[in-house]
């Protein structure tokens, strides 16, 4: 009884799953979790301005002591803080760091609600484990329940260390959403769904999809509109208007909760919802339009010798310097593709702008205690020996560069 009157209260204060608590009490989200085990065709986690209010955004990407740092000073300017989330910038459940963050945010912070935000692909495995750490508030983002539908949707999904697209890929990560969902609130666990809004995409198929939401205990369903962002695939696709998103809202509110009050909050958002206060507890200058932050200098953090982060331009092969790659694939030591991290190459190739691109890159790839190139300068080989990140040098194959690391390095594959 008493559990059940806790989680009362805490719902009675969450400023996301209850409207009128999001006018009195805040929400800071910790940008703990930078790899992604999913690729959406309307996400480019890279992109970063302060001017950008979109889920995926993050002006930093913080360890888990960083992220208990920031949680302690923005409590003592904001008292009506009541919710830590984790939300990104990619998926929180491709991260081990967020389970790191979790347990510290518990252990010094126990009066405050945690709250994780994922696409569902890794949900059912980790289900417990959040429930465990105290999470009691989970959000999942799901386009469809029709493979055929959210194969439009997905570029690909990384599933069993291999990379699906198509309907293919789009099954999996339905099923893993729905049988993490179940797992949820079979424990106890207070769960919302998110929605895209894309019109001509999946806009008819909504109403099947929160039918299927409220089957199976969701709380409340969340319709959002879609963003169009340049360099996407869904780029030239245009936002559903505000009478079609709320005509759909209205046809869905006969089968299930829907909630009005959503904000689209970036990874790092702090506050009341619709009052950012993010750029005020950032640890560096924001931009003034279009440009990214100065970049703090990171500090050592905590790495796993078991995870490598392999350069790569077509997401298939080690083929890449650290400082022009243009994305990072995300391994274990067994080979298995865990997740990706983009990177903005930027403009600066010397001086102070190349120092913040290379420190912008290192902070990127979080806990990981490898990095595969094809080359290297000096500059990235110092500063990733600076925190205690091992370089190698090798080309090839992905998985295969990530084997022979682990073979000459004596990891031990789980």
């Amino acid at each position: 009884m008493a559990q059940e009157t806790d989680l009362q209260t805490a719902l009675s204060e969450h400023p996301c799953f209850n409207e009128e608590a999001h006018r009195k009490f805040a929400r800071m989200h910790l940008p703990v979790a930078p790899s992604c085990n999913i690729q959406c065709n309307y996400c480019d986690r890279r992109f970063d301005c302060c001017n950008e209010s979109r889920p995926g955004v993050t002006s930093e990407v913080l360890s888990p002591e960083e992220a208990v740092e920031k949680v302690r000073a923005v409590k003592e300017k904001i008292p009506e803080l009541r919710v830590i989330g984790i939300a990104g910038p990619g998926d929180p459940m491709a991260n081990v760091s967020t389970f790191e963050t979790l347990k510290r945010i518990r252990d010094e912070f126990p009066e405050l609600t945690l709250c994780v935000s994922t696409n569902g692909l890794a949900l059912p495995e980790n289900a417990e484990r959040l429930h465990g750490l105290g999470v009691r508030f989970v959000t999942v983002t799901m386009n469809g329940i029709d493979p055929s539908v959210c194969a439009k949707v997905y570029r690909h999904v990384l599933f069993e260390g291999r990379r699906l697209s198509g309907e293919e890929g789009a099954a999996a990560l339905i099923g893993k959403q729905l049988e993490g969902i179940r797992a949820c609130v079979e424990l106890g666990m207070v769960v919302k769904v998110n929605v895209v809004m894309i019109p001509g995409i999946n806009d008819t198929h909504i109403p099947d999809l929160v039918k299927k939401a409220k089957e199976l205990g969701v709380y409340t369903v969340n319709i959002l509109p879609l963003i169009p962002v340049k360099g996407t695939p869904f780029e030239n696709l245009r936002s559903p208007t505000p009478l079609e998103r709320r005509d759909l809202m209205d046809r869905c509110s006969l089968d299930a909760r829907i909630m009005r009050h959503c904000r689209q909050c970036r990874a790092d958002a702090i506050g009341l919802l619709g009052e950012d206060r993010s750029q005020e507890f950032a640890r560096f200058g924001g931009c003034s339009g279009g440009c990214g932050p100065e970049v703090k200098t990171i500090m050592p953090t905590s790495k796993d010798p078991n995870k490598f982060a392999v350069a790569s331009s077509d997401g298939e092969n080690a083929d890449s310097g650290f400082g022009n790659a243009a994305r990072f694939l995300i391994f274990d030591a067994d080979g298995r593709l865990l997740g990706d991290v983009p990177v903005d190459r930027g403009e600066g190739v010397s001086g102070e702008s190349h120092r913040r691109h290379i420190e912008s890159v290192a902070s990127s790839l979080g806990d990981c205690g490898n990095v595969i190139v094809n080359e290297i300068g000096p500059l990235p080989s110092k500063v990733l020996k600076n925190i205690g990140v091992n370089v190698i040098i090798d080309e090839g194959p992905a998985e295969e560069c990530v084997l022979r690391a682990s073979k000459r390095r004596g990891v031990r594959p789980s």
